[in-house]
């Protein structure tokens, strides 16, 4: 679990206001939608009416912002540095995915499932006059066919972020998950049978 320390949480929140500027001027909703998180949720976290921190909405805010990892240093607990760099490389290598190097991209997210299969849309954008300007089609693809790339981009902030800290354990700890993911894969599985 990553840590941060709460005597530094003014400073943190003053940096992301910085760089919110820095990085033209974004506002509350601007930065919600670029994150794609709800208006409401950036209120209360930068105006701090949340009771805890969520490392994965804090990470992406830092990879989505570009803020150098230096400046929010004090922030994060010393035992947590190693796995937030890793969060925030995760968010950062996400962002560099979705724009690509090129002008024009095609990618896949998923906005709604049925068993076995998901409503996918294909977006493809454009740069036009320096602005990114998406458009789509739906069409409705099996899970199995999607690729692991695509599936792991159909996963949540959450998920995401226990997909990590997933990967950052040792061998015993990762059999343990599998484990119990195994018995809790069979239960649900049981469950839809007698449905």
């Amino acid at each position: 679990m990553i840590k941060f320390n709460q005597d530094y949480t003014e400073m943190f929140l003053g940096v992301v206001r910085k760089y919110m500027q820095i990085r033209g001027g974004l506002s509350q909703k601007e930065l919600a939608e670029k994150l794609e998180i709800g208006i409401s949720t950036m209120s209360r976290f930068l105006n701090q009416k949340t009771k805890e921190m969520d490392p994965q909405l804090i990470a992406m805010i830092v990879a989505k912002l570009a803020i150098p990892l230096h400046e929010i240093i004090d922030f994060i607990a010393e035992e947590s540095t190693s796995k937030f760099k890793h969060l925030v490389n995760f968010y950062k290598e996400q962002k560099e995915e979705v724009s690509g190097n090129s002008e024009s991209m095609n990618r896949r997210s998923t906005d709604s499932g049925v068993q076995g299969q998901e409503t996918t849309r294909t977006m493809t954008s454009a740069k036009v006059g320096g602005v990114n300007v998406a458009f789509g089609e739906k069409e409705v693809v099996d899970k199995k066919d999607l690729t692991i790339k695509e599936k792991l981009g159909t996963l949540s902030p959450r998920q995401k972020g226990f997909l990590t800290d997933f990967l950052d354990m040792d061998t015993e700890g990762r059999d343990l998950i599998v484990d119990l993911g195994n018995s809790i894969f069979r239960y649900f599985s049981h469950s839809k049978a007698k449905f």
